[in-house]
Order: C-alpha cells, then sequence, then structure tokens
C-alpha cells in the first residue's frame, strides 16, 4: 500500500485496471493485483513507496524516478482489507444524468473520430494497420459509457453520413462494453468486447469508398467486394500482430447469423461465439439508426421493434441483454403520450425500461408546440405514459435532435 504503480506487465488483457498508472491506496486495488495474472509491476519511487528491504535499502535520491520491477505475489498490506460489499458501496462508479456526461461523451467522440479517421487512412495509403490509439479510446469510452450508458451511444448515432465510415467503430465500441456489462461479463472481457467493436470493421478500409458511399444499390459485383471486407480485416489484424482471439473472431464472424445465412463461413447457432453474437446486433443496430448515403436512420425504438422480427438473424438472448442495455425506449426516440403530447428521452431510468425521463414538447391535439417539461414518467405523479413510438417528422418537426442532442 502507498506505491504508485507506473505500468503493469504482461498483457494488458490481463490488467485488472482500465487505468495505466495510479497509486495504490485502495485495499480493494491490492486485492485485484493479487489476484491477478500479472506477475511483475513498476513502480516509481519519487511518487510512492519503495520496496521495504530488510537488510539494504536502495541509496537512489527520492526525487529520481527509478522504475523497479517487483512481484506481485511479494506485495503485502498491513492495513486491514475492506469487504466487498463494503467497497462496492463507496467505490462504484457513481452514474450521473446523460446531460451531465453529455459534455465529456462529446469530448471523447471528437478525439475517436481523429483517431480512427488517422488510423483507416494509413490503412488506406497502404501502410500496416497501427492500433496503438485503440486501447485510451476504449478507456475513455468505457469510462463515459459507466458513468451513463447512454449519453456517448445516442450522441454517436447523430454522425453525419459523411462520417459514417470513422464513426460507426466507435460506436460499436461503446454498444459492445454497454451490452458486456449487461450480460454480467467480466471488466477483462468487456475491454476484449469494447477493442473488438472498435476494429471490427477495419477491412473496410480496403473498399473503396466510392463503393462504400454509393448513394444506389450496389451490383453484386461490388456487394461481393464488401462482403470481403470481414475477412480483409482479419488478415490486417493478424499482420498487424493482433493476437486477441475475441477481437479477431468478432472482425471475422460479425455478419454470421443464426439462421447459417450470414457470411463469410455461414456458421449457425453454437458455432458462433458469444462475442460474434454481441457484434452482429451492434453492428446492425448502429448502421440501421444512422443517416447514410443511401438512406435515413432509422428511430431507434422503431430500429429495436424491426430487428426484433428478423428471424434467424440475432441471438435471441444476446438481443434482449441489447434491449436492456439501450432501453426500449433508447435516448433520443421519439415518444407518444397518452396526453397525446410528444415527448424524446433523454435519459432511463435505471429501475424501469419502459417509465424513462422524457422531455415534452408538442401538443397534437393543438398541433403546436408547448413549453418544455421535463417528466420523470417513473414518478407516482407523473400522470401520464408512453403510447408508442412517433415519428416527429409527421408533426413537422425538424429540429428533433437539437431538442434532445443540444446542451
Amino acid at each position: 500500500m502507498g506505491m504508485f504503480v507506473q505500468e503493469l506487465k504482461g498483457s494488458w488483457m490481463d490488467h485488472p485496471f482500465w487505468k495505466k498508472a495510479f497509486l495504490l491506496k485502495d485495499p480493494e486495488d491490492l486485492q485485484k493485483l493479487k489476484a491477478s495474472p500479472i506477475k511483475t509491476l513498476v513502480i516509481d519511487i519519487s511518487k510512492g513507496l519503495d520496496v521495504e528491504l530488510e537488510s539494504e535499502s536502495l541509496d537512489t535520491p527520492a526525487e529520481e524516478s527509478v522504475p523497479v520491477a517487483v512481484e506481485s505475489a511479494e506485495i503485502e498490506t498491513s492495513e486491514p482489507v475492506q469487504s466487498p460489499v463494503e467497497k462496492t458501496q463507496t467505490h462504484k462508479t457513481v452514474r450521473i444524468s446523460a446531460a451531465e456526461e453529455r459534455a465529456e461523451a462529446k469530448r471523447i467522440l471528437s478525439a475517436s473520430k481523429q483517431a480512427v479517421t488517422s488510423m483507416l487512412r494509413e490503412v488506406r495509403m497502404g501502410k500496416a494497420l497501427s492500433t496503438e490509439a485503440a486501447m485510451p479510446l476504449v478507456e475513455e469510452i468505457s469510462s463515459s459509457v459507466a458513468r451513463n450508458e447512454s449519453a456517448l451511444i445516442s450522441l454517436v448515432r447523430l454522425k453525419s453520413k459523411d462520417d459514417y465510415t470513422y464513426m460507426h467503430s466507435v460506436a460499436v465500441c461503446a454498444l459492445m462494453i454497454a451490452l458486456a456489462r449487461e450480460l454480467n461479463l467480466s471488466e477483462i472481457q468487456a475491454r476484449q468486447a469494447g477493442l473488438a467493436g472498435l476494429l471490427h470493421d477495419v477491412g473496410k478500409a480496403a473498399v473503396s469508398l466510392d463503393v462504400l458511399n454509393k448513394p444506389g444499390a450496389l451490383t453484386a459485383e461490388e456487394f461481393a467486394l464488401v462482403k470481403r471486407h470481414t475477412v480483409l480485416g482479419h488478415q490486417m489484424l493478424l499482420k498487424a500482430s493482433i493476437q486477441d482471439e475475441v477481437a479477431l473472431d468478432v472482425c471475422l464472424h460479425h455478419h454470421e447469423k443464426m439462421d447459417g445465412s450470414g457470411y463469410p463461413n455461414g456458421l449457425k447457432r453454437e458455432q458462433i461465439s458469444i462475442y460474434a453474437k454481441m457484434g452482429a446486433v451492434c453492428d446492425v443496430y448502429d448502421a440501421v439508426t444512422s443517416n447514410r448515403p443511401y438512406k435515413k436512420g432509422w428511430e431507434p425504438g422503431v430500429s429495436l421493434q424491426r430487428m426484433a422480427n428478423w428471424k434467424g438473424h440475432f441471438d435471441e438472448v444476446i438481443f434482449k441483454a441489447f434491449v436492456k442495455s439501450v432501453g426500449i425506449y433508447p435516448v433520443g426516440s421519439a415518444v407518444m403520450l397518452k396526453s397525446g403530447r410528444l415527448a424524446v428521452v433523454i435519459d432511463q431510468n435505471p429501475t424501469s425500461l419502459l417509465t424513462p425521463i422524457v422531455k415534452v414538447f408538442f401538443s397534437t391535439r393543438s398541433r403546436s408546440r408547448v413549453p418544455i417539461e421535463i417528466l420523470d414518467l417513473s414518478k407516482p405523479g407523473a400522470n401520464d405514459k408512453i403510447t408508442g413510438h412517433e415519428d416527429p417528422v409527421l408533426w413537422g418537426i425538424n429540429d428533433f435532435s437539437q431538442l434532445w442532442a443540444a446542451d
């Protein structure tokens, strides 16, 4: 306790923390370190305690930063370790509202766009795939999803049709992390799922932008080329020495379907891994809810309804968990209330998928705007409820996104 951890050696997939460097002051963190596969770490003795030696001491001046490798099995603590229940209550990430998280989510999305654009541009120029910026992105996206599962996911859906190729992977990364947590996967598994989501479509960098952004229907030849992005991406990851099995698997198999009609291998049900099944749902959801050169994106809630009716496409258990992770009425959904008013979902209610927090803005009876009202439908005094999804365009609402996404 009291050491400053500068670096954890070994595979980053074995690391029990998202953070790279930190002061070891939490007994629970100490137990996580000792229980992890990590055998060696580096401490910075200018920022924390040194190794205690019985017969000799290090003469290194305190102001110098000297990495010292120590075996994690040798780390002991003289302080009592609090029970997991006590630490869960005091150390768990505090959930904040979507509105509070939105500014940070926008910053993360801006940085993500630059990083992914640069990564794919280099691949298009014939350079080897570099994933150096991938893990910091996954870490930031995961932290945002932990604070509020809807803020970043809803904002990235508003990407322009020109940004789709670059931002789609960021969206799938966030969706994969949220879904992994809904499935109660470990943090390491959620990290793997997030990285897989970020890299799942890297093979599209080998496909012409003219084909990817074609406004009309693809020819048979063009569609065959697009379908090869799974194999091409898998080859790119191998060439870049990406050895993570989850990333490789999702990249190759996220277009497989439960009934065997997918590609590239026509795998069926139990032949498809849980991560590839997750990737299939997350990839399609972001695709159908996003504006593309050849079509306007579907409303989020409507998308879920339509996807639920695609028999043989998704694993039912995975899909149900996905709906729970984004909400039956995802943030940004337009809904009709029993009172005849239109509202937009601005946040989820953690205790009930059917009663989100909405922003009321329009009366269908008077066909006019009404004063904005924030309504938590889970409260006893709400006196209103959602009756279904609605298309705001049918009521002449052309600034719908600004009603919930603006600061």
